[in-house]
């Protein structure tokens, strides 16, 4: 899996499938989508017309709590939706009394051939802890909310040490935060430092901790500035002050 992505968080239409087409072209090889953000389809219109091979391509998708009950024919819907063969990742999107029971129907899709790896999504240490001792196939991924303000070391470190990936889904805080976030004093000195931006020195950050991010931008120039985080390297001064950025501020509800 790409260590950079694409998040198609609230992109409709068209304006999703420009931005996964415009991202793919840059040289992103990740996208992530969902069903509950009813743009599966125009995901799957941007990687087909994007001229990348498929199987360079890393796609994911989640299955929402509401099709936890169905979850085999919500599997089989999301495949015609996105038409692009296979899913590489199917998570779930958010814990529920029922999350077990949907994550063997994804198991079940795995060894079928209709998806390549499984994970899952806000879960933090109780969540998780609780969850793997019930399930076949150990989650490749979850993905939570971190970013500067909300750093979730512990989480962090909890997850990595299952030998389970971490992917943040607001890596720059979400929208709504990011220019207040971006205006930081500390954030702008390093990016200056760097001759880059806030926003590519967050993500760098990101990385530097072993953290997928997913960006998510409609805006080409923003696109491409995100994706270009490969070329310099922040110093362990530069980590510690960032880390001392933490307000242990969530940004969404879960």
């Amino acid at each position: 899996m790409p260590v950079i992505g694409l998040g198609t968080y609230s992109l409709p239409g068209s304006v999703c499938t420009n931005a996964v087409r415009q991202a793919l072209q840059s040289g992103y090889r990740l996208i992530d989508t969902a069903s509950f953000y009813g743009n599966e389809r125009e995901v799957g219109e941007g990687v087909r017309s994007s001229g990348v091979p498929r199987e360079e391509i890393f796609v994911i998708t989640k299955l929402y709590p509401n099709q936890y009950s169905h979850a085999g024919r919500a599997i089989d819907e999301a495949l015609k939706k996105l038409n692009i063969g296979h899913i590489d990742m199917m998570l779930l999107h958010h814990p529920a009394h029922n999350d077990v029971e949907t994550y063997r129907a994804i198991e079940r899709a795995v060894k079928d051939g209709k998806v390549r790896s499984a994970g899952i999504s806000c879960y933090y240490v109780r969540e998780t802890d609780r969850f793997l001792p019930q399930v076949e196939i150990k989650p490749a991924l979850i993905q939570n909310e971190i970013h500067p303000y909300y750093q979730d070391s512990e989480v962090i470190r909890h997850i990595q040490s299952l030998g389970i990936a971490v992917q943040s889904w607001y890596p720059l805080g979400g929208r709504g935060y990011t220019g207040a976030m971006f205006g930081h004093k500390i954030l702008r000195e390093i990016a200056a430092a760097h001759q880059k931006t806030p926003a590519q020195v967050i993500l760098r950050w990101h990385l530097q901790r072993g953290v997928v991010a997913i960006p998510g931008s409609s805006n080409p120039d923003h696109i491409r500035e995100n994706i270009s985080v490969f070329d310099f390297s922040l110093t362990d001064e530069e980590m510690t002050r960032i880390a001392a950025l933490d307000r242990n501020e969530k940004h969404d509800w879960y």
